[in-house]
């Protein structure tokens, strides 16, 4: 194995150790070639059966932060002992506490998806968990599902429990004293139609389902609760919703509210008292101690939407109030169990009543932590105790909402876009999904590691794109939703907002910038002074923002959205919850300049176009026409200009927006006259991001829905990287040149960094390194930094801190196949001899495979 030892050796050690390469395996005279073409790259690949050995040995360091939380998709709490409790986040995976929130345990890092749904506790057996992958939110940003999961042992192991193509759950509902009976409420696809939607319910566990409510293949079920005092009796509602790359609907005949009073085995649909025009999506929930009291709070036309009480299970409803923030986003409605006149409601603020509805208590009943709620349980033994998620994480009141603890200690951030810089250690700047842009360090000086103190905010909002000046790092150009730019100075906090305002409009809004969710950003490889930004047309500033000029016509399909169709219906004003999330269409998704060549410029939309220039911006030459795949309901990912070929350039294509789950990664040699699909070996999850490593050609990094992967061939085949990272959308990958660290900015987990890839580098240079008996591979220079202890912050208990990196110059070899009975031995001494200041002298694994000195 590959592993690495960590010793305190002085970086003036280091051309010493670059002398151990000759007890192990001779250094080549210089890297080899790179190969020219696809054969020659596969003849150059590594061996297949020998690469799992490589990867498996490699250790990412988890660095956060967790300052800001990431989004809470659902709880679920052992009612007899609150103190444990299990947290389901949109993309973070399921994390478990037994000391209400001091510590956690990331419980479901390993399982095929992290995009969490629902979280259910057997109330006969708080060890039987159950979770519905595949956040029911619908947002433009929700991953999805591979259908349900089961543990018996309190969250230790798991067993995928099928409804895989269900892709999204909104609720699950166990028996009270049959554990074996369970509902599940399935929304299905978000992005086109399924069949796999509805109410399913199993009466063995999960090893069979039943379909017992479906309406159509639109319109699935995203709630679902149970009357207390009898289990046959259950109220679903039905929810028909579509998102596509150019909007959203969720109106149609298909939504409404049902209920069973035999088990499922029949289903009556409520509507007396209930609105009659189109109904969208609906909240439920049910009285702990009279199950006749059930609220409902219901998306539809305005004179109808709102929240509603039935006092008679459902056979008749009043209307209480017209409170419904964001439907689409939200639609939390929860009655105390001791109660139940006392409602809490999610939405951007955390509503109270007192009197079933009617009337809302003024202010925010959450005001001291974030925003955007989506999950809130009552205890029902003390209605003070409340614990409620949102899009920050989670929060803890034990006074009924007066005050409220949030729990900032779990590394759940869910990063769009990463930046870096060049101090030394080097700072990283990202922007998160609702949690603002932070910039922080690779390493601290505290022998705590990295903690949330040494992150800094830089602008608010929904952060995306940031970018650190390479000539002055206290300037970072930071970006939130829908193209609000500013230039940040970090020494001071001052901002100035730089966004292009397209000044020939006047009057005419049409003429106005498009800007998409998620802008491009870029600062130009050969002039600092020079951004890029990306609307519907590329702008170029050459004054660090002060000033704008348009480079490219509108580079879009220009297409009026309004004019398509969702769900085969024709949308306009009366529609529920339009476009919700999707400000603009017709924008571009993806800029690259060439490193090579400045008048090399790329842009890809939203609508599936894709264009080049050759000249600086003069001329742009459509050349998404020659990607086979590419077409309108496709959006470009991410484009990545050669740093080795100046007409090379490698095209990632999104098609989950067309419900359509299959990779699409490109290269071109040509400047995309010709494109060769580069997928053997990626799973059927979109490609979010591709990066080529700066010096090595053949070596390729790609993130996914799931993870990243890596290529030594230059396409010709993937292999996942699991080593200790979890299952986690990984959203952009940023590859430091000057000190070969691979960065991940994960949708979910923070931030991750492989310290020093050299390694990869010679497998993807040298194919024969691992054919050799044994290579001591690349050390890289280190600095010894003075470590200091912090004995307010030990990184311990509650305070989340982040991995440093190992102390020393780290030592890693590969050992091709078995050296015997004693084990490796490394020994380094000083530059002047073995009486020269330091000798460092370890062991390491002898068994086949990479692996470092211990």
């Amino acid at each position: 194995m590959l592993q690495a030892f960590d010793g305190a050796v002085h970086r003036r050690l280091a051309p010493a150790l670059v002398a151990l390469a000759t007890v192990l395996a001779p250094w080549p005279a210089a890297p080899q070639q790179a190969p020219a073409t696809r054969a020659e790259a596969r003849a150059a690949a590594p061996a297949a059966d020998r690469i799992p050995l490589v990867l498996s040995a490699l250790r990412f360091r988890e660095i956060g932060p967790a300052v800001m939380g990431g989004r809470v998709a659902d709880l679920a709490v052992d009612e007899r002992n609150p103190s444990t409790f299990y947290v389901g986040f949109a993309t973070g995976g399921v994390w478990k506490t037994t000391n209400d929130g001091m510590t956690w345990t990331p419980v479901f890092d390993t399982q095929t998806t992290a995009s969490i749904g629902d979280v259910t506790l057997a109330p006969s057996n708080p060890n039987i968990v159950w979770v519905g992958t595949g956040e029911p939110q619908n947002r433009q940003s929700s991953p999805w599902g591979d259908g349900v999961y089961k543990s018996t042992d309190g969250g230790r192991t798991w067993e995928h429990m099928g409804l895989r193509e269900t892709r999204h759950i909104g609720r699950i509902v166990i028996h009270p004293t049959n554990p074996d009976i369970v509902y599940v409420a399935a929304v299905g696809h978000l992005w086109g139609p399924n069949p796999e939607r509805g109410v399913y319910k199993t009466t063995d566990g999960g090893k069979t389902w039943q379909k017992v409510l479906y309406v159509d293949e639109n319109t699935g079920a995203i709630d679902l609760v149970m009357a207390p005092d009898d289990p046959n009796t259950l109220f679903a509602a039905m929810y028909q919703r579509r998102r596509t790359p150019w909007g959203f609907s969720a109106s149609g005949k298909g939504s409404g509210l049902y209920r069973t009073t035999d088990g499922g085995a029949t289903w009556k649909r409520l509507q007396n008292g209930l609105p009659t025009g189109d109904l969208g999506r609906i909240g439920l929930d049910i009285y702990r101690r009279d199950g006749n009291i059930v609220y409902a709070v219901i998306e539809s036309d305005r004179q109808g939407r709102g929240v509603y009480r039935s006092r008679d299970r459902g056979e008749s409803w009043e209307k209480m109030s017209d409170r419904n923030p964001r439907p689409m986003y939200f639609s939390l409605i929860r009655v105390d169990p001791n109660d139940p006149d006392r409602v809490y409601l999610g939405g951007v603020q955390l509503s109270a009543s007192n009197d079933g509805g009617r009337t809302w208590l003024p202010g925010n009943a959450a005001a001291q932590v974030h925003v955007d709620h989506h999950a809130l349980w009552i205890n029902p033994n003390d209605s003070k105790h409340l614990i409620l998620g949102n899009d920050g994480g989670v929060a803890v009141s034990r006074d009924r909402a007066q005050t409220w603890r949030h729990i900032n200690n779990m590394p759940v951030g869910q990063f769009y876009e990463i930046g870096y810089d060049f101090r030394e250690p080097y700072f990283i700047c990202g922007g998160l999904q609702d949690n603002n842009s932070w910039c922080g360090p690779s390493r601290t000086l505290n022998t705590a590691g990295i903690l949330n103190s040494d992150w800094v905010p830089v602008s608010g909002g929904d952060g995306f794109y940031n970018r650190i000046d390479p000539e002055d790092p206290n300037i970072v150009f930071t970006e939130s939703q829908n193209g609000n730019l500013s230039r940040y100075y970090l020494e001071t906090g001052e901002a100035a907002r730089i966004r292009p305002i397209n000044r020939r409009s006047g009057q005419d809004t049409t003429a106005n910038y498009r800007f998409n969710w998620n802008t491009p950003l870029h600062i130009s490889w050969h002039d600092p002074a020079t951004i890029y930004f990306a609307a519907n047309v590329v702008l170029r500033s050459r004054d660090r923002g002060a000033s704008w000029e348009e480079v490219s016509p509108d580079l879009t399909r220009r297409i009026d959205r309004d004019t398509l169709p969702i769900m085969g219906m024709k949308v306009d004003s009366t529609t529920l919850s339009l476009h919700d999330g999707v400000q603009s269409y017709g924008t571009i998704t993806a800029f690259a300049e060439s490193p090579l060549d400045p008048n090399v410029l790329y842009a890809g939309t939203d609508d599936g176009m894709l264009h080049v220039t050759l000249d600086g911006g003069k001329t742009w030459t459509d050349i998404g026409r020659n990607v086979p795949d590419l077409k309108h309901g496709m959006v470009v990912s991410r484009i990545e200009a050669s740093r080795h070929a100046r007409g090379r350039v490698y095209l990632a294509i999104d098609g989950h927006y067309s419900d359509d789950y299959r990779p699409y990664v490109y290269v071109s040699e040509d400047f995309g006259r010709r494109w060769r699909k580069i997928v053997n070996g990626l799973p059927d999850w979109s490609v979010n991001v591709i990066r080529e490593h700066p010096r090595t050609e053949n070596l390729l990094f790609v993130g996914n829905e799931i993870g990243v992967y890596v290529s030594f061939d230059r396409g010709a085949s993937w292999t996942r990287i699991t080593a200790n990272l979890p299952t986690v959308p990984v959203d952009d990958i940023a590859i430091h040149v000057r000190d070969n660290d691979l960065i991940l900015g994960t949708h979910g987990r923070s931030i991750w960094i492989l310290d020093d890839v050299a390694p990869l580098e010679e497998i993807a240079r040298d194919a024969t390194v691992l054919a050799r008996p044994a290579r001591l591979f690349p050390l890289r220079p280190t600095v010894m930094w003075s470590l200091r202890r912090s004995p307010s912050a030990t990184g311990s208990g509650d305070i989340f801190a982040g991995q440093n990196p190992p102390e020393g110059v780290r030592i890693r070899y590969w050992i091709g196949r078995e050296p015997g009975a004693a084990p490796v031995v490394a020994a380094a001494n000083g530059a002047r001899g073995p009486a020269a200041n330091l000798a460092v002298r370890a062991s390491g694994p002898r068994e086949p495979g990479q692996g470092q000195p211990a």
